[in-house]
């Protein structure tokens, strides 16, 4: 049996009165997934858990069969999974989001979409003059933090403690929010809270006055774009431990196309192969065909082979209803339509698509509602279906309130 899932990160959305009271789904041109739903099943299921935040890490997580409640330790040490970066049992590990703040008002959670190369050139400048400060900014704890570049504006930054009391300087307790919850808000609600937040706010402050006149900002503000102007931590946590796919579901060798560290995390975790891709981006501008490509290659070696795809969900963050649909667009035609193609090359075969969670344009972040599913294959009966989107879904008798369930019933292990 051969597997492929197609993630586009946060399509599911409400009906818009632009689209005359459609979803962008609805609106979109997708002949690919219109033919193919009426060969499938289509369903609902709830991806993050009430007492946890609505993010692609916890989604994920529960959509690739791993209960968020008992594995999520935070979001930032998946994406150092990503980047190879070793961390000990004591670390504490922090997403660093290069953002541009003004006035006290969240102006682009991306920093204008600054470059991996310039992002790269402020992270390394961090760690020669800011992390040599760390007695100073936390005199009594011992121990040193370094920051590590990784794409565009989403950086790390790990805390070494020397000791496990100096690790009590962060807990359960010490709550962050992400950047992109509150594009063009006032960022005081967002600030970190509870145990240790003194010390992030101090090394903040620390790190914006240093930004004010680098290099990059100066040659940025010259060019017309935004600044970098602070650096954002949150989303800490330890490294989890994740039992490997294969253990959990017998299925063999898998594979993840992605452009996102945090979906390379994972699948690292799960002992996944991660297959780079050239031209991808992670925003709007990614190379969708090179993505159908690719996946199209894996399918002749792997069993299980992952494509996800973060344009839908930037679309959202910024409110770009034309973005979304045009993702969405790209998606069906250049992977859905390519992957699907080669499924039926094979004599057994089942295919899943689905966004993580929502991402309303209206909303400019995630929400927690249920999210749409789609599964087709050799072996799949259609029921009537006559479109995929969140309106079909909600009709269907399909509904895990658990979204981890979802994971066994597509591959056809029920317990």
């Amino acid at each position: 049996m051969k597997y492929a899932i197609i993630i586009p990160d946060g399509f599911a959305d409400y009906a818009i009165d632009s689209l005359q009271g459609k979803t962008p789904m609805q609106a979109a041109r997708t002949p690919n997934w219109d033919k193919l739903v009426r060969q499938s099943i289509v369903g609902r299921s709830f991806n993050v858990p009430a007492s946890l935040t609505p993010g692609s890490d916890v989604a994920t997580l529960s959509l690739l069969g791993y209960d968020p409640l008992a594995y999520y330790t935070g979001r930032a040490p998946l994406e150092a999974v990503a980047q190879g970066i070793e961390t000990g049992p004591l670390d504490w590990t922090f997403r660093c989001n290069l953002v541009c703040i003004e006035d006290g008002i969240m102006k682009s959670f991306t920093a204008d979409h600054i470059s991996s190369e310039e992002a790269q050139e402020i992270i390394e400048s961090l760690n020669r003059e800011i992390s040599p400060l760390w007695s100073s900014i936390a005199p009594e704890i011992k121990g040193e933090i370094e920051f590590y570049a990784g794409v565009s504006y989403r950086n790390l930054m790990i805390f070494r403690p020397e000791t496990a009391r100096d690790a009590e300087l962060f807990s359960l307790t010490t709550r962050t929010f992400p950047p992109h919850d509150y594009t063009d808000q006032k960022i005081d609600p967002a600030l970190p809270q509870g145990t240790g937040s003194d010390v992030l706010m101090k090394l903040m402050d620390k790190i914006t006055e240093f930004l004010v006149h680098h290099p990059v900002n100066e040659k940025r503000r010259a060019a017309g774009r935004l600044p970098a102007s602070w650096a954002w931590l949150w989303g800490q946590g330890k490294k989890p431990d994740l039992q490997p796919f294969t253990q959990r579901f017998g299925i063999r060798k898998g594979a993840m196309i992605t452009a996102v560290d945090l979906l390379r995390g994972i699948a690292r975790l799960l002992q996944w192969d991660c297959i780079d891709v050239p031209g991808i981006t992670g925003y709007v501008d990614t190379d969708y065909a090179a993505k159908g490509r690719y996946a199209v290659q894996a399918l002749n070696d792997y069993d299980i082979v992952c494509v996800h795809v973060e344009a839908t969900d930037e679309a959202g963050h910024e409110g770009s209803v034309e973005k979304k649909i045009v993702a969405l667009e790209q998606i069906d035609e250049l992977i859905l339509a390519p992957i699907l193609e080669k499924l039926r090359s094979f004599p057994e075969w089942r295919l899943l698509t689905l966004p993580d969670h929502p991402t309303p344009v209206s909303k400019k972040t995630h929400t927690r509602e249920c999210i749409p599913w789609l599964i087709a294959g050799s072996d799949v009966a259609g029921e009537g279906f006559e479109s995929f989107d969140e309106v079909s879904a909600a009709g269907s008798p399909h509904c895990f309130t658990a979204g981890v369930d979802l994971m066994p019933f597509f591959l056809g292990k029920q317990k």
